[in-house]
């Protein structure tokens, strides 16, 4: 495979390597891809909050709600027969 650098795209990895903060351009490379993972699955993570809140939304608008001191009131009182229990 072979990859055509942008003028700056070339100067910057020449600069880094100088810098002596990657000792090659393969290590400078892992490290750009391992970050492109990371984003990649940021934005999985992304879409799928936005899909649950609009979900939520819908959900709220429809009036398909719980009210959330009731939950805690019953969350609470679970507690409390696992302690006694």
């Amino acid at each position: 495979m072979q990859i055509s650098l942008k003028p700056e795209q070339e100067k910057f990895i020449v600069e880094k390597l100088k810098q002596g903060k990657y000792q090659s351009i393969d290590e400078l490379l892992a490290l750009a891809f391992q970050l492109l993972e990371e984003h990649d699955y940021k934005e999985k993570q992304l879409l799928e909050l936005r899909e649950k809140i609009a979900e939520g939304t819908e959900q709220i608008r429809q009036g398909k709600v719980v009210d959330g001191e009731l939950v805690f009131q019953q969350l609470r009182e679970k507690l409390e027969q696992m302690e006694k229990g």
